[in-house]
């Protein structure tokens, strides 16, 4: 898939391009950077609608997922960074401006680019120490960083590292993630099956699953009283995955795709086997877990149930997910690293209100607090774009 999807790229573009609109490109590796990106191209569709908006992506994983989005206007891989397919692809689209998210940086493109007078932005970048650019052997890819317009940095160790190295052009604005998931809840969450499974007990929902989570899990959603109910939207939604989810269970479960005609308040497992509802499902939550940290495939998206306001439990293993430790400094979040663990912070979270309510807070204070980077970014990039087409 990976290789395929590439192959055809410039027979894609050859079909639409060169096109009389003018181009803005933004590339993100993956699914998660993509996220942070729909803010900013949020924005600038909304200032510039007559513009073309073409998305890349690095990651399959991405691109299958998003690559029938409704704000792009064309969506596609990025083909790999060799100096031949950086001038073709540059020449071929011709963009006004390239916005990079995060940490995907490409130094043949970016050399194309500055060549072709083509300003190129970064946006909730994010640098840590152990970076190729601040070693003694990362000439290269320093002297590539060269060829940026701007880098708007998450946080200031970013713009420190930076800094040492040589750079000044550098804003913090904080993560765009925030300002996505903040709108999540001016949005209409409802969902009716959600509700009727509910009904007036409490909720605890289980995020992006991965087996290594169920292993801390599993025995106190197992024992747990029938006051509580359980929503589990696991990773892998595979049927093997699913029917090894449920032999485990010894309580009573539904899954999404079975659930028919059923009377829902029966069960007190409902196994979210489909896409697309979790970050709705968040809102009904009283407490979630978010998975991905007991193992080693990464941490999940804790900000979609943060700013519902609600507790958050995690795995162990969360080093490189700064926003994860904030939140826990801030006592908004909980690290478990066995099930005993898991059962015990749960199981205060249910029987203390106050206790739950008031972590709930402060995850809400969270995002709320760490607002605002892409009306910085926005009028950053309207104001290059400005002095462009002047």
């Amino acid at each position: 898939m990976f290789a395929t999807g590439r192959a055809d790229v410039f027979k894609q573009l050859e079909k639409i391009f060169p096109v009389r609109k003018p181009v803005l490109w933004l590339h993100c590796a993956s699914l998660g950077e993509y996220e942070q990106g729909v803010p900013v191209m949020e924005a600038l569709k909304k200032q510039y609608p007559d513009y073309l908006l073409l998305v890349t992506f690095f990651s399959p994983s991405g691109y299958e997922v998003k690559k029938k989005n409704s704000l792009a206007d064309v969506t596609v891989y990025l083909p790999v960074d060799t100096k031949t397919n950086a001038k073709k692809f540059v020449q071929l689209i011709n963009p006004t401006i390239a916005v990079f998210v995060k940490y995907d940086f490409w130094p043949n493109y970016f050399a194309v680019l500055h060549k072709n007078a083509v300003p190129i932005v970064m946006v909730s970048a994010a640098f840590r120490e152990d970076q190729v650019f601040f070693k003694w052997y990362g000439g290269f890819l320093r002297n590539s960083l060269k060829n940026v317009k701007h880098f708007f940095v998450q946080d200031v160790s970013s713009q420190k590292l930076l800094e040492n190295i040589g750079f000044s052009n550098v804003t913090i604005s904080g993560d765009t993630r925030f300002d996505r998931v903040s709108h999540q809840i001016e949005m209409d969450n409802r969902i009716d099956f959600i509700s009727e499974f509910i009904g007036e007990r409490l909720c605890i929902v289980i995020g992006s699953s991965w087996p290594e989570d169920e292993d801390v899990f599993i025995d106190f959603v197992n024992d747990y009283s029938d006051q509580i109910c359980f929503i589990i939207a696991p990773h892998e939604i595979k049927d093997a995955n699913i029917r090894s989810l449920q032999n485990k269970l010894t309580t009573t479960s539904v899954l999404f795709s079975e659930m028919g005609n059923k009377n829902l308040q029966e069960y007190q497992v409902f196994i979210m086997n489909t896409i697309g509802y979790l970050s709705r499902v968040y809102s009904y939550a009283n407490i979630a877990y978010v998975g991905g940290a007991m193992g080693t495939s990464g941490l999940h998206n804790i900000l979609e149930p943060a700013t519902f306001g609600i507790p958050i439990i995690i795995g162990k293993n969360f080093d490189d997910f700064r926003e994860a430790k904030q939140l826990q400094k801030l006592a908004g979040l909980f690290s478990i690293h066995t099930a005993l663990e898991f059962s015990d912070v749960v199981h205060k979270l249910v029987v203390n209100k106050k206790f739950r309510e008031q972590t709930g807070m402060i995850s809400g204070h969270f995002i709320n607090s760490n607002t605002g980077a892409t009306d910085m970014i926005a009028v950053y990039l309207i104001d290059q774009l400005n002095q462009i087409k002047e």
